[in-house]
């Protein structure tokens, strides 16, 4: 019983220690991933990168994104404001048909559509 116990704990224990990283990286938001504009809704936070959005699921233990869209080709199609100043943000993930329905405050929003609007021209050129 005691060793079930101490194996929960520890379980619980590296979750809130994923969670408290994920929150703390750089170019970190909170971000829930739907299946379509009004949900259902997966929590999670999401990072910019170099050149890929990352996402991750708050219920998982993996060390991995859950879900990655590249920079070049993500396009924003729709904004719909939501309750308590969070917009559903409805993108094009490049080369893939299926919508990708993001819920994000109105801040990460703006983040989100100039980190989208800065992307080099000419990714992978050299001058």
């Amino acid at each position: 019983m005691s060793v079930i116990v101490v194996l929960l704990l520890a379980v619980v224990a590296v979750w809130f220690s994923r969670v408290h990283t994920l929150n703390r990286r750089v170019g970190s938001f909170h971000c829930a991933l739907g299946r379509t504009a009004q949900g259902p809704w997966s929590l999670g936070v999401a990072q910019y990168g170099t050149d890929r959005l990352y996402w991750w699921r708050y219920r998982s233990l993996r060390a991995r994104p859950h879900t990655r869209w590249q920079r070049v080709g993500l396009a924003v199609l729709e904004r719909t404001d939501w309750h308590a100043g969070q917009v559903v943000v409805t993108c094009r993930p490049g080369a893939e048909t299926e919508p990708v329905h993001l819920l994000m405050s109105a801040e990460a929003y703006a983040g989100l559509t100039s980190w989208i609007e800065a992307t080099p021209s000419r990714v992978g050129s050299v001058i």
